[in-house]
């Protein structure tokens, strides 16, 4: 049997149990993972429990602690990754964002799903060097001398270098002074370092500090710090999709007519930064949900990829679309992703945990291709919407269930209200609040 018809044999087993997976409760939905092979009995069990962290781990986490917030963890499907499925772990508080991330993936599963490519995982360093007696001079040093600079960062943290991993190479640059704004010189050299399968910044900054002398002396300049850089160009991950406009169609909208508003929006955001950010928030709205139920940083990753957006000069799409010679839509997003497989929170947060289960990566690289993957869904999805049916058809629908327990409807009224709320001109508290009062003269509430 090949490849493609043994995945199809698997979708077809894993959609007989995840058909209308929006409609089940929790419980039933936790059940239908498990059918599917996704969950074993133990991680099931877990879940039906609650991923609650712990008083004592959480009190051990941050300074002042007081109690646990928590966040809706829910499940995206229908991602195809590189030949192999997943169902996609989120932490997030919006509405829609899974819903569509999952109808995103769903299409381009059919198309063949998402290709991703990952950069080697190279992290970085900087030391910022001031009052640099003549920074040319400096930097033909460093550059002389960066074999000692790499035995000095290596000999700071041994142990990544056992692992196989350590500093690779040295790099410099010169920040001119600004005389206008009254800012002096720097001297910046920036330590390339293989951290493996950790994110790896307290390796970094760790090697930063313990070069820091040697470079004072050969400089002859001041370290003003030393510490990693967010901003992880040498770690970039790629996801690519191709998508039959046959695949498009929306409505009274062609294929071809939805393929080609795509990427007049993809070329808007382009061009206007004011419609970029929004463009890539909601890139982020998956990114930020995975990485973080990941118990990854996703304060990092989201400040890297903004500031990959702004590489060239200009806050532009972090995604691409384009029309293939054959008509296909082409679709693409690459972004910095210094996440990790391993340390932090990762190894004892029980939704970090439990996340690691259901995607079931074997390395931080794999985990980069989930999320880079998440993100093109998610920007597909949302410019599909936006260029065919609007975006508040759909993100309002799912914000009623919101706008009901707002209002202050409990059990069954939340869904009741929900579909009320659907079919209302104006969708707001007060609204709910006027029908909601309207249910329980109708049907007394308990």
């Amino acid at each position: 049997m090949t490849r493609e018809n043994t995945w199809e044999k698997e979708q077809k087993m894993e959609s007989k149990y995840l058909q209308k997976f929006y409609d089940k409760s929790p419980t039933e939905r936790i059940a239908a993972l498990q059918s599917a092979g996704i969950l074993d009995a133990e991680a099931a069990a877990t879940l039906q429990k609650g991923l609650t962290l712990p008083q004592e781990i959480a009190d051990n986490m941050i300074e002042n602690q007081l109690s646990t917030y928590d966040l809706p963890y829910g499940v995206a499907l229908n991602f195809l990754i590189d030949g192999k499925d997943y169902a996609v772990p989120m932490a997030i508080e919006e509405p829609s964002v899974i819903a569509a991330a999952s109808a995103g993936a769903k299409i381009i599963a059919m198309a063949g799903g998402f290709r991703t490519t990952i950069e080697k995982r190279i992290m970085i360093g900087q030391v910022a060097l001031k009052n640099v007696p003549d920074s040319s001079v400096a930097q033909q040093l460093i550059e002389s001398h960066q074999q000692e600079i790499l035995q000095a960062a290596n000999a700071a943290h041994p142990s990544i270098v056992k692992r196989g991993g350590g500093a690779r190479r040295v790099s410099v640059r010169i920040l001119p002074a600004d005389d206008v704004e009254g800012i002096p010189a720097f001297l910046v050299v920036h330590l390339h370092v293989e951290t493996l399968e950790a994110m790896g910044a307290n390796i970094i900054n760790t090697m930063m500090e313990g070069v820091i002398p040697y470079l004072e002396r050969l400089t002859g300049g001041e370290a003003l710090m030393g510490i990693l850089t967010n901003y992880a160009t040498d770690c970039l991950a790629t996801a690519e999709c191709r998508i039959p406009s046959s695949l498009l169609g929306r409505g009274t909208l062609s294929g071809d007519e939805v393929r080609d508003r795509l990427i007049e929006a993809y070329q808007f955001a382009y061009i206007d930064p004011y419609r970029a950010v929004t463009n890539n928030k909601g890139i982020m709205n998956g990114i930020d949900a995975i990485v973080l139920a990941s118990g990854n940083d996703w304060r990092a990753i989201s400040a890297g990829a903004h500031a990959y957006a702004s590489r060239n000069g200009q806050y532009r799409s972090l995604t691409t679309w384009k029309k293939a010679e054959n008509g296909d839509l082409l679709g693409s997003l690459t972004l910095p992703l210094p996440v990790g497989a391993v340390g932090g929170s990762i190894n004892f947060h029980p939704a970090a945990k439990m996340t690691k289960e259901i995607l079931g990566y074997r390395s931080a690289s794999e985990l980069e291709s989930i999320i880079v993957s998440v993100g093109l869904a998610q920007n597909f999805s949302a410019i599909k919407a936006l260029v065919t049916e609007g975006i508040q058809k759909g993100h309002m629908g799912l914000h009623s269930r919101s706008l009901a327990i707002s209002a202050g409807a409990t059990g069954d009224e939340i869904e009741q209200l929900s579909e009320r709320l659907k079919s209302e001109k104006n969708m707001n508290l007060a609204t709910a609040q006027a029908l909601l009062a309207q249910i329980r003269l109708d049907e007394p509430h308990v």
